[in-house]
């Protein structure tokens, strides 16, 4: 498997500056700030690309779970709320909430939990992850 590349660069003070992330793949390029980042600026952050990362890859990952499992898969979405918050002298991300919706032929809304559960557990991202508390809330739509 080859390397997924990211670049980023920055000039200037932090709450001053201003610097630009860009994918390898070519999707993606744009700005991020410290207003973007800690505040509301225009721009995108670390903590976005991060979610953005996750629920792709866990939306994907439970796709595959319930296909392979016989399930006709619709529709999944998923939306990742990433915190960061001040812990003791600097900032962390305490946590990651995932909130899927699914379309799912020939599944329950209790067994949709459960694969939504294990998913988090098995997700590429999510392992790589773990120092992160993770939490997934399902619901068929």
């Amino acid at each position: 498997m080859p390397a997924r590349i990211a670049e980023a660069t920055w000039q200037g003070t932090l709450q001053e500056g201003s610097g630009s992330v860009r994918l390898g793949s070519g999707a993606y390029e744009g700005p991020f700030s410290y207003k973007s980042r800690f505040e509301e600026g225009t721009g995108t952050n670390p903590e976005e690309l991060l979610g953005a990362a996750e629920a792709g890859c866990f939306t994907m990952a439970l796709g595959a779970r319930l296909s392979r499992n016989g399930f006709t898969v619709n529709n999944i979405h998923t939306t990742a709320h990433v915190h960061l918050e001040k812990v003791g002298d600097g900032m962390s991300i305490t946590r990651i909430h995932l909130v899927t919706e699914g379309s799912i032929e020939g599944l329950d809304e209790a067994a949709f939990k459960e694969h939504a559960e294990e998913t988090k557990k098995s997700c590429i991202v999510s392992r790589a992850l773990t120092g992160v508390e993770l939490s997934v809330e399902a619901k068929l739509v």
